[in-house]
């Protein structure tokens, strides 16, 4: 479930039916303001960047608001760069990966370029690829998306099943060991929303597929990548291994209280299930599935943000310099915040840090983390293009057919008018 994007939709609308706003004055020179939603999470881990910089640099300050949500900052941001307004528009801003192009696209000259400036072959080249656009990158990435298999060592242990059995393994593989699952445990294999395609478009990334083309035409109806994808979502639902869910709570609930085997997701979901501390050394992790499909590989990305630099700044200097030495430099901030949040960045080197390297008790003394740095670089890059959204309204409203057994091409079809009508 690709963590705050089921809102993203008529950004406009929701700017102008009177939702609150920010409220945040343009930054004064020295002055660095940063819209992030999530102030656990992106706030503090940028107050934690801020204070690293400004201690070196005490005439620059670093100030972050994060008292909007995603929905609001998007909102925001669309509705000034519509109206060609930048007064109070801030320094940096957190943009998710898969809508990056659609501002870099509907926007130009709206965000400063950055690869000039920062060496982007320091990250994941996937991340960097989100956020390039003509030749040019445009963002600084931040927190990774990177898939895992989370699952129950205890469920799989009573089955018959070792740890070994799902390394590298497909979809395919996963189901026939889920069915065993089922008949000793008593346990549903995985627990899916209907009203997400978080894990449609994970099977689709690993294997270097996205929505779209080079040239942004939708690419559906001959996507075998998008095919297989939604043949093998619907063989767990034909299989009887689906425990349905709606909405965060249920997903949630479902692997928090045992009632799945396995959850397929990315990174990010790490502290959701280390809260339930009881459950301590009954987890592990392995890599994603892959679909049995030739170019498929056991690695993919769900979710993820980066650090974007409105053209409009007048602290551009400052801002790109501070982006350049925490964030693009300094690998003891990133062994710190995972740590502390959780949180896989997205440049490479982090990964010989002695925090990546740390074994983890509550997933049975795996060293989870640089398993995770290790899927990182190997996550097919994709074009997110500009519709990704609509592209996944209108997927979603064939699943229920799809999981009931209906014609694949069929429906393929269907997603592809109807995404044709809605990038109209």
């Amino acid at each position: 479930m690709i963590r705050n994007t089921s809102r993203s939709r008529n950004l406009l609308a929701v700017a102008l039916t009177g939702i609150s706003l920010l409220a945040v004055s343009a930054a004064s020179a020295g002055e660095i303001s940063v819209w992030v939603w999530d102030a656990g999470f992106n706030g503090n881990t940028m107050r934690e960047a801020g204070e690293l910089y400004t201690a070196a640099h005490p005439d620059v300050t670093i100030n972050v608001d994060d008292t909007a949500s995603q929905d609001d900052i998007r909102a925001k941001l669309q509705t000034q760069l519509l109206a060609g307004s930048t007064d109070g528009l801030p320094d940096i801003v957190l943009i998710q990966d898969d809508i990056a192009q659609k501002y870099l696209q509907s926007f130009p000259g709206a965000f400063e370029p950055l690869s000039d400036s920062i060496d982007m072959s320091l990250f994941a080249p996937y991340k960097v690829a989100a956020a390039t656009y003509d030749g040019k990158s445009y963002s600084v990435p931040f927190d990774s998306g990177v898939t895992g298999l989370f699952y129950r060592s205890d469920y799989l242990e009573q089955a018959g099943f070792k740890p070994a059995d799902l390394e590298n393994i497909t979809w395919d593989r996963l189901i026939e060991i889920g069915t065993e699952i089922k008949a000793k445990t008593g346990k549903q294999l995985v627990d899916f929303d209907l009203n997400d395609s978080g894990v449609i478009r994970m099977m689709m990334q690993s294997a270097g597929e996205w929505y779209f083309n080079e040239d942004g035409s939708l690419h559906i109806t001959d996507n075998a990548a998008l095919k297989k994808a939604l043949e093998t979502y619907a063989k767990f639902y034909q299989a009887d291994l689906v425990k349905p869910v709606s909405g965060w709570a249920e997903y949630t609930g479902a692997f928090t209280s045992g009632e799945v085997a396995v959850v397929p997701v990315g990174v990010w979901i790490t502290a959701t299930i280390k809260a339930n501390a009881d459950q301590s050394g009954l987890w592990g992790v392995a890599p994603i599935p892959r679909l049995d499909i030739e170019g498929s590989v056991n690695a993919s990305n769900q979710g993820g943000s980066s650090w974007f630099v409105l053209a409009s700044s007048d602290n551009k200097e400052e801002t790109i310099d501070f982006l350049k030495t925490i964030w693009a430099g300094d690998t003891d901030f990133y062994q710190d915040i995972l740590i502390k949040r959780g949180a896989v960045g997205s440049l490479l080197s982090v990964r010989e840090g002695a925090a990546y390297k740390e074994s983890d008790e509550f997933f049975g003394g795996a060293p989870v983390w640089q398993n995770f740095s290790t899927w990182l670089g190997q996550i097919p890059a994709v074009d997110y293009g500009t519709f990704t959204a609509e592209v996944d309204a209108a997927l979603q409203a064939q699943l229920p057919t799809i999981i009931q057994g209906g014609d694949i091409d069929a429906a393929l079809l269907a997603i592809n008018d109807q995404a044709t009508q809605q990038m109209q």
